[in-house]
């Protein structure tokens, strides 16, 4: 285990009442959706999936504002610090293809079967063992993933603003548990709007005035060079297999190991993710869904990269023995240095919103998948509506407690993003992989995705906790033994599958229908509605653009 991570207590920023004024509008609005959002809330539809019922741009920002929590901006900033410009592959090939294949192929068979969850999909698909084995597993997983949230903002917090660590915890866990307890996924995915805006108002001006500080472009490239050598700030230079660079990874495992087996597997298979696009009105927005939050995806990671980059060539030695300072301290390092205050209390605002984005994304989607894919399917059934409706608000209490207690896991992690990559190479990769045989070979039986997923997750954890971490195996850094673990999750779990399938009977193919590509169900086939011809609602229009785009991004950066 690596050091705990704890920010440097240097970095306390000097706050003054203008930045608190800003901090309580913007707790007071959340707390106003979450109470504008309860007089939506009849059903048990509406609070877990909001009827079904809001626009594409809608669920398009929320999908993207999910997943930018303050991990990811603390986690991202922290590995272009330590990595550098190597973090563009978290997001053009580790993220914009995975979202276009979600939208293109698989929202279909997901929006189609009108199932409230990716394991209930599993459930259809496979048999009721591949269903709870998954419903346990993604539950287990969100609660260890909003613990990160929770832990990254109690240090952040209490590094920058001199709170103690417990109040922050509370704050945050109060308002989060008060929005989505009120007003369920509306609320959710109306403050993840109100969220995505307020975090770019903090990123762009820092990104800015740390750019200036550092020289542009030119003058950070070029003293990044002089210190960390010419690979550090190219996104390919360095990769070839058996050679050395500040990734650890060559090119074939940051392909297949990030751009496909990570990649896919949390962009596809994530609820927390796929939720906002099953809250969709119909299937053309869903589809769209993932597509609309590809383009801002795109240029984020020019918000995160370029600090961390500003960081590294500001504080040499950052992160290593002889600096008093972190890779993830590279945000609040130069928040201190370059922030005037009311700026800075919109930059703190953001990460706290950032912070509750991650964190209530991975609530709303345990309540979800704990009470519709567990309590209801195999302990109280057929209970009326308002009872999982009740049910539902008391899990979002508990998952909130239970984020509280995991929060503390992450502290073993000097690098919050490589936590959650395992994290990801445990409990979606091996998903992914029963969804892609099941998906798209009929011949795979009931029984072959519980071994599938088993197999799975179990070479995964084997490779990273025995084969990694007793150095078994030789691997020069966290992040490719994340690969690695993926590669080999997804390679005995396809293994596995086929395995099974070849001595267990197939599902009948009347069963298959809506499931397997290459059939239809009512709901894939449902006619455009009226208006829905504009060239930016269709979606393989919306697609293609976005992997053009981020194919042209690459390019100044590939050598």
């Amino acid at each position: 285990m690596q050091t705990p991570t704890y920010l440097a207590e240097q970095l306390r920023l000097p706050t003054n009442a203008l930045d608190y004024t800003l901090m309580a509008i913007y707790f007071a609005v959340v707390l106003g959706i979450g109470f504008a959002a309860r007089r939506s809330v009849r059903t048990s539809l509406d609070f877990f999936l909001s009827g079904r019922s809001l626009p594409a741009w809608i669920t398009g920002l929320a999908f993207v504002s999910a997943n930018l929590a303050a991990t990811e901006i603390l986690g991202m900033a922290a590995n272009s610090a330590q990595y550098g410009a190597y973090t563009v592959h978290w997001y053009w090939i580790g993220a914009i293809p995975a979202m276009v294949f979600l939208g293109l192929v698989m929202m279909p068979f997901y929006y189609g079967s009108k199932v409230r969850s990716v394991p209930e999909f599993l459930l259809l698909r496979f048999d009721r063992w591949a269903h709870l084995l998954s419903s346990a597993l993604f539950a287990f997983a969100a609660v260890l993933i909003a613990g990160v949230n929770l832990y990254a903002l109690a240090i952040v917090v209490e590094a920058l603003l001199g709170w103690p660590q417990w109040l922050a915890v509370m704050v945050a866990g109060f308002f989060v548990l008060a929005y989505i307890t009120l007003g369920g996924l509306s609320s959710a995915i109306y403050n993840e709007v109100l969220q995505f805006f307020v975090i770019l108002a903090a990123l762009i001006p820092l990104t800015v005035l740390g750019l200036k500080k550092a020289g542009g472009w030119d003058g950070l490239t070029d003293s990044l060079t002089a210190s960390h050598g010419h690979h550090f700030v190219t996104a390919w230079g360095g990769t070839g297999i058996g050679s050395a660079n500040p990734l650890g990874a060559n090119w074939l495992t940051i392909v297949l190991g990030l751009g496909f087996v990570l990649s896919f597997g949390y962009w596809t298979t994530n609820f927390a993710e796929v939720q906002r696009a099953l809250s969709a009105k119909n299937l053309s927005a869903a589809r769209r869904t993932p597509l609309i939050a590809a383009y801002p995806k795109i240029f984020i990671v020019f918000l995160v990269m370029i600090p961390g980059l500003v960081a590294a060539a500001l504080v040499p030695g950052i992160g290593t023995s002889g600096s008093d300072l972190q890779y993830n301290d590279a945000i609040p390092y130069l928040m201190q240095e370059l922030l005037p205050n009311g700026v800075l209390g919109i930059a703190v605002t953001g990460l706290l919103a950032a912070f509750m984005a991650g964190m209530a994304a991975n609530v709303s989607s345990f309540n979800t998948v704990f009470t519709n894919d567990i309590w209801a399917r195999y302990v109280v059934r057929g209970r009326e509506d308002a009872y999982y409706v009740r049910l539902g608000r008391t899990v979002t209490v508990l998952g909130v407690l239970v984020s509280i207690g995991t929060a503390f896991l992450a502290s073993s992690f000097s690098n919050i993003m490589s936590y959650l990559q395992t994290l990801f190479s445990f409990f979606n990769v091996p998903m992914f992989v029963v969804f892609i045989v099941g998906m798209f070979w009929r011949r795979a039986s009931a029984k072959s995705g519980f071994w599938g997923l088993l197999a799975g997750t179990v070479t995964a954890m084997v490779n990273y906790f025995v084969l990694y971490k007793r150095d078994i195996v030789s691997l020069p850094t966290d992040q490719g033994a994340n690969f690695v673990s993926a590669i080999a999750g997804f390679v005995a779990g396809a293994v596995v599958m086929v395995i099974v399938s070849l001595f267990t009977a197939p599902k009948p193919e009347h069963e298959l229908q809506g499931l397997v590509y290459g059939t239809t169900s009512p709901g894939m086939s449902e006619a455009p509605a009226a208006g829905d011809d504009a060239w930016y609602r269709k979606p393989a229009l919306l697609g293609w653009g976005a992997l053009v785009l981020a194919a042209a991004c690459y390019i100044p950066f590939s050598f």
